[in-house]
């Protein structure tokens, strides 16, 4: 069979799946729609984060981005697995003790403040339609290659699908739907870096072909006869501040995210919260330690596949027929010699490949089973579609509870909440949908703009919030906001508004992380400037971090 037709069958069985799941978990009440009833075992829980947290950033653009930058693109490994440690360990336990449903929820009840929970509101819409953006655009690259159907029909698909489980089952639905998807995905991505590590080196393990054999060292001296910087070179495409601070920004992101953070609240316990902590983590590192050697694979299949080969001859081959069809490979033969060259220098380089491909084409360039192929294809959707579901729920949860319930209808029924949750979901999936037929940036790039938002506004007042007891609203309304509209302002200036990276040429993608400290500064010196938190809250603080029972927080308004 053709690697459509496996597509077209791997996928719909597991679309299949996905809605099977969704019908059977269906929920009536909030805490079943926001939370799971609060009933989902560790290790179930642990595969749901990973697959929430690993989105089609992690699955189709991560090695893609390795690929292209070599040694600067374990920005990317470094921030997004370092930033998971950070939360699990600094802030994932004590958020479960709190109690509540919402990052916004623990915000207005911490710093007793509805406007602080509308501001905390403002930033999780930010910052989960900035992150959704980028799996709709995975989405409908998949679908354009692979079923042969223009983006935006792709990314339509997908808005059905991810829309249909998040409606009807809330975070219950969308939990158990994303254990299948973490199963598919890691399968996804370890056949194929395991059959491709085994051609190229002899050894299946990708991890082990990537440290123990001579490729790293051939693609190296590749690299320099193309004119490029080695592989292995640090800091040849980013300078070394911006490195540090991406990497900064990734990981304290990472530790901010509303949709990771809300996995925790679905756990019976605060020990279970740890358990699923740990098993995420080890969940993730599957993935993530094979990312760099699929990386150099892909890399090193690329270069002996397409350079100084007849362009007639390499447009025959099928994989490059169909991508060149979305338009995200492309080549120009500008010295008219009818050959492909692949030079360091863009003026005369005469390939563009997009990076989010990178990761797809990989096992039709190293030849694999058209099986393996499909197999891939439905992988990047399980990790897009997964990450899309949890987004979704924040946004949903982010007006229906947080501002209907909490600020508005205080009053309003199970009912009355959940209908409201679902409407929100369905705005949800419309916004997605339009932010990925019009995406402003890579996969990664788009992911990363949200981990700097996250950053800049969650990140310190979460941290403040646990352990500063001193810290109050009106210091944290204003280190949300200046965070926030600082980094936002820096992003759409340098990404749309033609201006320059002025502070030490530390790209949009990074600058999150000078967000971040400002957050910390104002929240910090105006918390000192006014009065301190009500006793009660000053004892909730002290509460959250002792080593006691499980008795829980009343919230204080």
């Amino acid at each position: 069979m053709s690697v459509e037709i496996w597509t077209i069958l791997i996928v719909s069985l597991t679309f299949a799946l996905y809605i099977y799941i969704g019908w059977q978990s269906r929920v009536r009440d909030s805490a079943g729609f926001y939370v799971a009833g609060q009933g989902v075992p560790a290790i179930a829980n642990g595969a749901a984060t990973a697959a929430d947290w690993m989105s089609a950033a992690s699955f189709i653009s991560m090695a893609g981005l390795i690929s292209v930058l070599g040694y600067d693109g374990s920005i990317y490994l470094m921030g997004w697995t370092g930033g998971y440690v950070l939360l699990a360990l600094l802030l994932a336990p004590y958020l479960r003790k709190f109690g509540k449903y919402t990052v916004p929820d623990f915000v207005g009840d911490r710093y007793y403040s509805n406007a602080a929970r509308l501001v905390a509101v403002v930033a999780a819409l930010f910052v989960s339609l900035t992150y959704v953006a980028g799996q709709m655009r995975g989405v409908g690259i998949v679908f354009s290659r692979f079923l042969q159907v223009d983006i935006s029909t792709g990314v339509i698909i997908g808005m059905v699908i991810v829309g249909f489980f998040s409606v009807l089952g809330g975070m219950k639905g969308i939990t158990w739907t994303q254990v299948a998807q973490y199963c598919i995905l890691i399968t996804a991505f370890l056949i194929p870096a395991g059959a491709i590590a085994f051609l190229l080196t002899g050894n299946p393990i990708p991890q082990l072909a990537f440290t123990f054999s001579d490729i790293v060292p051939k693609l190296n001296q590749l690299q320099l006869d193309l004119g490029f910087k080695e592989y292995t070179q640090p800091f040849a495409n980013k300078s070394m501040v911006d490195v540090l601070f991406i990497t900064i920004a990734l990981m304290a992101g990472t530790a901010g995210l509303p949709h990771v953070i809300v996995r925790f609240y679905t756990v019976p316990d605060v020990r279970s919260a740890r358990y699923s902590a740990g098993w995420a983590l080890l969940f993730i590192a599957l993935l993530y330690t094979s990312a760099p050697a699929l990386a150099t694979f892909a890399r090193y299949n690329l270069i002996n596949t397409l350079h100084d080969r007849p362009i007639e001859q390499v447009r025959q081959l099928d994989w490059v027929n169909k991508w060149e069809k979305t338009k995200l490979l492309a080549f120009d033969d500008k010295n008219n010699d009818g050959r492909v060259e692949l030079t360091a220098d863009k003026a005369t380089s005469e390939i563009t490949i997009d990076p989010d491909i990178i990761v797809l084409s990989t096992p039709e360039v190293a030849k694999l089973a058209p099986w393996v192929i499909a197999l891939v294809a439905a992988g990047g959707l399980a990790a897009a579609l997964s990450t899309a579901s949890g987004l979704l729920l924040v946004i949903s949860s982010a007006i229906a509870h947080d501002v209907y319930y909490r600020i508005l209808r205080p009053d309003a029924s199970e009912s009355q909440q959940v209908f409201v949750g679902r409407v929100m979901v369905g705005f949800g999936v419309a916004l997605a949908g339009y932010f990925g037929i019009n995406p402003p940036g890579f996969v990664a790039q788009v992911v990363a703009f949200a981990f700097g938002l996250a950053a800049s506004s969650f990140f310190p007042i979460i941290v403040l919030g646990i352990f500063d007891r001193r810290t109050n609203r009106e210091g944290a309304i204003a280190g949300m906001i200046t965070g926030l509209v600082f980094t936002l302002f820096y992003i759409i200036g340098v990404k749309f508004g033609g201006m320059q990276p002025w502070f030490f040429g530390v790209s949009a993608e990074g600058i999150g992380t000078l967000g971040m400290i400002i957050n910390f500064i104002v929240t910090f010196v105006v918390s000192r400037l006014t009065p301190p938190p009500p006793p009660a809250i000053q004892e909730m603080v002290e509460y959250l971090r002792a080593p006691d029972g499980e008795r829980p927080v009343e919230a204080v308004h």
